[in-house]
């Protein structure tokens, strides 16, 4: 009878095949719903249950302003690494890893197209490569933006998502704040107007430069947009800040911005502010 006494050993479970497509659905940071997918591209990347603005990339950022077809200039400029820096991974390797990673060859895309019918020249800085960080050729491709804003007589749409200046190139990073805004000043004595449109994140070095200069400065719902973090400023001022410091509507309330404005609203608001500026 030891086949009676012996111990039956249950068969493991069948494991199930999953019949959801890995992509198909997204959940929201902020209310926390699982999304399909399409139903939240298909509104601007914005969540339909609470109006959570997700981040979206420079390209579709281009694709989301202009009216159809936009011809991209300078897109050949690259980092020549010049301070041979390296932390935990080369730079160099840093940026390869970001080209492959957004098809861009830097955070910034700069080019021309049509905002409700008027030729407008629009730069929008990609934060998925290193983080939109502002380094030597972001700085250059926006002067340069300005610069051909001047030359052709059309307005500027600078939309901003980073983290700040760029480390890895120290003090060639800092040096583009000024560059930029001396640029800015040349395009204000030409009477031309540049709106400047800022996204979560904006900080650092961009927000303490260009961001900031804008004839109009316009921000999307809950952007976090500041020179440094929150954990930082607490521990230098000793206290404690305020709920929704640093967030899009608490810089409306205390006379940072002119508008935030749903992304959804946001062409319309655009096209009608060029309009009126020009």
């Amino acid at each position: 009878m030891a086949w009676f006494r012996r111990e039956q050993t249950p068969l493991p479970p069948r494991e199930q095949e999953s019949r959801v497509p890995e992509g198909l659905y997204i959940k929201c940071s902020a209310c926390k719903e699982i999304i399909y997918r399409k139903e939240v591209v298909q509104n601007l990347s914005v969540c339909p249950k609470c109006a959570f603005h997700f981040r979206i990339s420079a390209r579709e950022r281009l694709e989301l302003l202009c009216d159809g077809a936009w011809a991209e200039f300078d897109q050949g400029l690259v980092s020549t690494d010049p301070l041979r820096f390296s932390d935990t991974k080369a730079y160099a390797a840093r940026l390869r890893d970001g080209k492959h990673k957004t098809d861009c060859h830097d955070a910034v895309i700069t080019a021309v197209g049509a905002v409700g019918g008027i030729t407008t020249v629009v730069a929008a800085m990609e934060y998925g490569f290193i983080g939109g960080s502002m380094g030597v050729v972001v700085g250059e491709k926006v002067a340069r933006s300005v610069e051909k804003a001047v030359a052709d007589r059309m307005p500027l749409i600078v939309v901003s998502c980073s983290g700040g200046a760029r480390m890895m190139e120290g003090t060639l990073s800092l040096m583009q704040m000024a560059k930029i805004s001396a640029a800015l000043a040349r395009l204000h004595a030409a009477c031309l107007p540049f709106i400047s449109l800022l996204t979560d994140p904006t900080t650092g070095g961009v927000t303490a430069s260009f961001a900031m200069l804008g004839d109009l400065n316009v921000a999307e719902p809950g952007a976090l947009i500041g020179f440094a973090g929150p954990r930082v400023i607490e521990q230098t001022i000793r206290q404690k800040l305020p709920a929704g410091f640093q967030r899009a509507e608490f810089l409306l309330e205390h006379g940072m911005l002119d508008m935030v404005v749903d992304r959804r609203e946001l062409k319309t608001t655009l096209v009608r502010s060029l309009r009126l500026l020009l």
